[in-house]
């Protein structure tokens, strides 16, 4: 029996078509004035085509949102092959250049977990830095693009300044504030596998890093395999900035307990607190659903919260973010 796609695709093309070309011509003027090659095209604008859509230079990496109902699993595959079509029309991109994964609700890791074996990798430009992502292998391209205006805010408030990043991914906040001036920069995450292609960040940006165990070596740019709680605990060290951006929910195996940062936001910014020095800074970031901050836990601080959203992602849900400090 041989599949054909439902009578309404061609429809459902030309509707895709039409928005990513608007989109494109406006976005991408937006992009060169900005110098960057990377943004946010798409994002369920047209309610019945779910569907995710980045620009990565002369590539795409996207999703399909799971849908609010079953679908044939085998007509679904068209379906997508078709928007497929419809994408590299409208951008004039090869197919075999865009990558469209299947997005679901994801909890704490589970967003990095490796999808395929595509190993397609490319590096894309942010203004004057350079950045590795992989827009095969895994559901997140190792660049959070929704987080363009806080990179450049940590380039700017980074020079001559101590800074230590948790949760680091793979390090793309780290390599900002060392590219903008930073004495030094500590960046703490679990992940070999974050910590390697982190290297590969800083290496592209001309910035000599190490990988370590601790913060004990004399480096400027420090890549520590730790749990970022533990570290928190054991820590000795002071800065005078600290980002901290957790995941959600996490209960890795390699952790020696589990986070809720629902739960857990409160600890994790007062022992972030005590470990600024006398005038320093913690930029905090949330993307988890529903939550909920209470600046009335944390009598003595100055808290405001900054406004992320770049052209691309006007109307669009963005991770808060709240930058911290002492009162004077």
């Amino acid at each position: 029996m041989i599949l054909m796609p439902p009578p309404k695709v061609p429809y459902q093309q030309e509707l895709l078509y039409n928005r990513l070309v608007k989109r494109h011509k406006h976005l991408g003027k937006w992009a060169r004035r900005i110098d960057t090659d990377c943004y946010r095209l798409y994002d369920r604008d047209i309610p019945e085509i779910p569907l995710l859509i980045d620009i990565y230079g002369d590539a795409v990496s996207g999703a399909l949102y799971k849908r609010p109902y079953e679908k044939d699993e085998g007509e679904e595959a068209l379906w997508l092959d078709a928007m497929k079509d419809a994408v590299s029309g409208a951008l004039g991109i090869n197919k075999e250049r865009i990558f469209l994964k299947t997005r679901q609700r994801q909890r704490g890791k589970a967003q990095y977990s490796k999808l395929d074996q595509g190993h397609f990798w490319k590096d894309v430009h942010e203004g004057p830095l350079v950045f590795r992502v992989n827009l095969s292998d895994y559901l997140d391209t190792g660049l959070f693009l929704d987080a363009r205006k806080k990179r450049a805010l940590v380039f700017e408030a980074a020079k001559g300044k101590r800074v230590l990043n948790l949760f680091s991914y793979t390090s793309t906040l780290s390599v900002s504030a060392a590219a903008g001036g930073a004495f030094l920069v500590d960046s703490v995450d679990m992940s070999k596998t974050y910590l390697d292609w982190s290297a590969v960040n800083f290496s592209l940006n001309g910035l000599a890093h190490s990988i370590s165990s601790s913060a004990g070596d004399n480096k400027p740019y420090r890549l520590i395999r730790a749990d970022a709680l533990v570290f928190l605990e054991q820590a000795k060290a002071r800065w005078d900035l600290i980002i901290l951006d957790p995941p959600s929910f996490s209960n890795s195996k390699k952790m020696e307990t589990h986070l809720d940062i629902r739960e857990g936001y409160r600890d994790l910014v007062k022992k972030c607190m005590a470990l600024l020095n006398p005038g320093g800074r913690l930029l905090f970031s949330v993307n988890a659903k529903n939550f909920q901050f209470d600046a009335e836990l944390f009598p003595g601080l100055k808290i405001a919260e900054i406004d992320l959203a770049d052209e691309d992602f006007r109307n669009r849900k963005t991770p808060v973010c709240w930058d911290i400090s002492r009162l004077s």
